[in-house]
């Protein structure tokens, strides 16, 4: 609701009901306490389609390729993906758990304050709420700054010998963030049609590289001995940390799947098509993948410092100019720069939903500036230019190492331990002291929610102490990783702000801003969702889709003889 609006009344919400304006989904939103603002554009396919476009298999892998190339050769990019994609599977069911119990734009804090105690809710959802922000900015500067590296590759492939300038480098990197904004901004509906389209182009660019490299490159083939178990070392760092580094390529590349639940309020049937965007889509691309980085480890040749050092700036573009000549690369090559461009602008937008959802509950210094909706698109315009204003700084870190690019390379490593501080108290929430705050959703693990929850954590903590590893041992100024820096730059001023004297957040945020719903509402939601027994205490019911806005405790169902009612 906006700060300067009266709360969503009992009165209010069944007057909605009864005039048919409420959808089910909003009805779902109003009963977690949010007053429904946003147009459902996405169906059920096109919310996975914002999850798998995120993802963009083949032009991610062109943009981290440098992480798995050199930590450990064919060995690091196989079976490091393979370890990678499996623990980010846990972690996708557990937050798919998550967003179907409460499917809100503000997922994440929305979460954490939702299942953590009293004492120490608002501040966990407070940094929460943050490191999502932190994250999903460097994400949306990690694939502007992979765009603009795949478009001036296609350059350097078309005109041999041009080296873009760093300058140049920073102005097509604003230009690409610029180009995406403006997409997101004003084009939403568009946005959403074309998300089938993109997901149909990443998978012909998966099929011309799975069956046209191996015909292509027959002559050429490496053995299957070193497509499976070859290892090439190209840094200073032992084999096991060497590997671990290798997997910053998948983590990064099946990533931020969370983009589904900040559309939450944009998709239809929200509550079952949000949990299934996720998991289909990190299922999809770790094995569409899996199979991708088979094909590229047996047709790249055997001399990997020479391929990671290519003129083009690009080993997968060296490896499809090998195999189908400038000409037939440089068709290739364009399908991934656009699909590059769409991956960047479906980011943009659950990022700008992330930051109004936080805005939303006034925890964003301008809170009411950035908390508007624009009543000719009905969508949240100046949270996708928030988005991108912080994003452009970033890639001022390309000054710092204009050679190498070590020192930018940092946002990919800032991308994933953003996003994985803001997975991981949630999540970790929903094992530690969820057992009486969650209330299962239609999509629900059962009696395997608290342990998957404890399986994705453990990993979301050892994966954000590695990626602070620089990439080799004693770095300098140039080759250090800032990730940690930056990160740092953030979290101080998250807490600076909640304890400023005064005007600080702990005097302000009280968590998600939430309408307390009257007895008749929920009786019709319960009518119209269906129940959820509690094998403990078999006369209770509780929806399946409330959450209490203030807070009382539901038990939860170990899922051995729940059984959840759609209606249908």
């Amino acid at each position: 609701m906006k700060l300067d609006e009266p709360p969503v009344t009992p009165v209010s919400a069944v007057e909605r009901r009864q005039s048919t304006i409420l959808t089910r989904d909003d009805a779902r939103l109003e009963d977690l306490g949010y007053k429904p603002e946003l147009k459902r554009a996405f169906s059920r396919l096109e919310v996975f389609g914002v999850a798998f476009s995120i993802m963009g298999v083949v032009p991610s892998i062109a943009s981290v390729i440098f992480y798995n190339l050199p930590y450990g050769g064919p060995v690091g990019m196989v079976w490091g993906w393979v370890v990678a994609a499996v623990l980010i599977g846990t972690v996708g069911l557990a937050m798919g758990d998550l967003a179907s119990s409460m499917p809100t734009s503000g997922g994440l804090y929305y979460w954490t304050h939702r299942l953590s105690p009293p004492k120490y809710r608002n501040f966990l959802a407070w940094l929460v709420g943050y490191n999502s922000f932190l994250g999903n900015v460097a994400a949306t500067s990690s694939l502007a700054w992979g765009a603009q590296g795949i478009i001036f590759a296609a350059a350097s492939m078309g005109s041999p010998g041009f080296e873009p300038a760093m300058w140049q480098t920073f102005l097509l990197y604003c230009g690409v963030l610029l180009f995406c904004g403006v997409y997101c901004a004003y084009f939403t509906t568009l946005f959403a049609r074309m998300q089938n389209p993109a997901t149909v182009l990443n998978l012909v660019l998966a099929l011309v590289t799975i069956i046209g490299l191996p015909i292509a490159r027959r002559n050429h083939l490496n053995t299957a001995k070193f497509t499976f178990t070859g290892w090439v070392n190209l840094h200073n760092w032992g084999s096991g940390l060497t590997f671990l580094l290798s997997m910053l390529a998948p983590v990064w590349t099946i990533g931020s799947f969370d983009c589904a639940v900040s559309i939450s309020e944009e998709a239809s049937n929200a509550a079952t098509a949000v949990p299934a965007a996720i998991i289909g889509a990190i299922g999809s691309a770790g094995v569409l993948g899996t199979i991708l980085l088979i094909i590229f480890a047996l047709c790249m040749g055997t001399d990997l410092a020479g391929l990671n050092d290519d003129p083009i700036g690009q080993p997968l573009a060296a490896i499809y100019q090998m195999a189908f000549g400038t000409k037939g690369a440089l068709a290739v090559w364009s399908l991934i720069a656009i699909s590059q461009l769409g991956m960047t602008s479906s980011l943009i937008l659950p990022a700008s939903r992330q930051a109004f959802a936080f805005a939303r509950d006034g925890a964003l210094p301008f809170s009411k500036f950035w908390y508007k909706v624009d009543p000719k698109t009905e969508t949240p315009v100046r949270t996708v230019w928030l988005v991108v204003g912080c994003a452009m700084p970033l890639g001022l870190l390309g000054f710092a190492d204009p050679v190498d690019g070590a020192a930018i390379n940092a946002i990919f490593a800032l991308n994933v331990m953003g996003l994985y501080v803001a997975y991981v108290i949630p999540i970790g929430a929903r094992f530690i002291w969820g057992q009486n705050h969650f209330t299962p959703g239609p999509w629900y693990l059962g009696r395997w929610s608290r342990p998957v929850a404890l399986i994705a954590s453990l990993w979301m903590l050892f994966a954000i102490v590695i990626f602070c590893f620089p990439g080799d041992p004693n770095p300098d100024a140039a080759t250090m990783n800032y990730a940690i820096v930056v990160s740092a730059g953030a979290w101080v001023f998250a807490i600076a702000y909640w304890f400023f004297p005064k005007v600080g957040g702990k005097t302000f945020f009280t968590g998600p801003r939430t309408a307390d719903l009257s007895a008749e509402v929920h009786e019709y939601y319960e009518q119209e969702y269906g129940t959820v027994e509690d094998p403990n205490k078999k006369t209770a019911k509780v929806t399946t889709v409330a959450v209490d806005p203030d807070h009382k405790e539901h038990p939860e169902s170990d899922g051995s003889d729940s059984r959840v009612q759609t209606g249908r």
